[in-house]
């Protein structure tokens, strides 16, 4: 299996994967209108505040995963501020129990050691808990949540 980091060239592929990770994970239709998160997919990936993996197993697409760093005031539980969130996990139906997320996954914690993150947090969708409590991930219920709108 290959994992391969996704660069500013690969921002169309990333966009359409994106609305198809969003689709399954949140039960929506084919019809489901995703222009605005497409318009501002494109926004985001050429931030490069990311890092966006894919693998590939014999010539096929597999899955996915990416991971946005980002930092915030140091706090006794994270004195360096600086957290990470995982997100866009995705793997083809095919490849399913085969390690792929595993491999993506161990591949973006990586990424964050490198950069220095002590903290990542993620959303898990019921089919990925396990994988992520296998690797680690514990439930938070320290944060709370107010969507202006």
């Amino acid at each position: 299996m290959n994992i391969i980091l996704k660069k500013a060239e690969d921002r169309e592929e990333f966009v359409s994967l994106r609305s198809r990770v969003l689709r399954a994970a949140n039960k929506l239709s084919d019809n489901t209108d995703m222009k605005e998160v497409e318009r501002e997919s494109r926004s985001f990936f050429d931030t490069g505040d990311h890092v966006t993996l894919y693998a590939y197993a014999d010539g096929c697409f597999a899955g996915c995963g990416s991971v946005c760093f980002h930092a915030l005031m140091p706090t006794y539980q994270n004195p360096s501020g600086k957290k990470a969130y995982v997100m866009n996990m995705y793997t083809q139906p095919e490849f399913r129990r085969r390690g792929v997320a595993t491999r993506i996954l161990t591949a973006l914690m990586d990424e964050a050691r490198k950069r220095g993150v002590t903290s990542v947090s993620l959303e898990a969708t019921d089919m990925g808990r396990p994988c992520y409590e296998k690797f680690g991930f514990v439930p938070s219920e320290a944060e709370m949540e107010y969507r202006l709108e």
